[in-house]
């Protein structure tokens, strides 16, 4: 039988209907909120023919753990995560535009959400963790990251050293981000394959990371603060590759 996720939020429920509407198993909908954006979902899903539930906002607040769901909860076949067995692939379809981002330790599900939102509306081609001590996909990931959860591929390796060799194989550059770096994402070539290794929350790259990484970069901070948020120090990394990319 096939493991069941359970996603809420108006965002990540759309994007299950819109882009995969064959995951869909249920759709819990509370009878409190009637509004625009909500109805509009019930009626995409009578329009695939699926039949909605109806039930009290303490339903869904009881199976949301209290999460904030908006009124909208539904149940879908889970998809099993990609591994470093399909990553010659994921490079193969890229190419030369071959765009990874690896987040080496990320554990708050706030920040991967986060990630993955900013991953996909940077045209990332896949986005990579360590399958230990690294967050993955759960309801709140899936809501945080409003729908992104779904549509990007999500890779969790083994060995993350050698995952990086790995791509380093295939030609793809990989390029980590430390504060003690000389060069600034600035003033590095990112048009070609490349992966870009965020570290985690505080401790940023474990060692042997950092050792297999191609280049070094930072991000620079001139005010008082020392260091960024890894969600917010994504977001300005993958748009600078997407500057320069549209820019060549």
């Amino acid at each position: 039988m096939s493991k069941k996720v359970a996603i809420f939020g108006l965002h990540p429920a759309r994007a299950i209907l819109e882009q995969q509407p064959e995951r869909l198993v249920e759709i819990f909908v509370t009878r409190e909120r009637q509004d625009k954006p909500l109805q509009e979902i019930v009626s995409l899903a009578q329009r695939l023919g699926v039949r909605v539930q109806f039930v009290p906002k303490a339903t869904l607040d009881k199976k949301t753990d209290g999460g904030n769901h908006q009124g909208i909860l539904i149940t879908a076949t889970a998809v099993p995560p990609l591994n470093e067995h399909d990553l010659d692939r994921l490079c193969e379809e890229a190419g030369a535009r071959a765009f990874f981002l690896v987040l080496d330790g990320v554990t708050d599900p706030h920040n991967l959400g986060a990630c993955l939102r900013t991953a996909d509306a940077a045209g990332v081609t896949a986005v990579i963790v360590p399958k230990d001590k690294s967050a993955s996909i759960t309801p709140i990931v899936s809501k945080v990251a409003c729908g992104a959860a779904e549509t990007v591929p999500f890779v969790q390796v083994t060995n993350l050293a050698r995952t990086l060799r790995q791509l380093q194989e295939r030609q793809v550059w990989v390029i980590g981000t430390a504060g003690e770096a000389t060069r600034t994402l600035y003033n590095v070539d990112m048009r070609g394959a490349v992966a870009l290794v965020m570290g985690a929350e505080g401790d940023g790259m474990r060692r042997l990371t950092r050792e297999t990484c191609d280049e070094l970069i930072r991000i620079p901070l001139l005010g008082t603060v020392s260091s960024l948020n890894v969600s917010v120090a994504t977001g300005v990394c993958l748009y600078e590759v997407v500057r320069q990319r549209q820019n060549s």
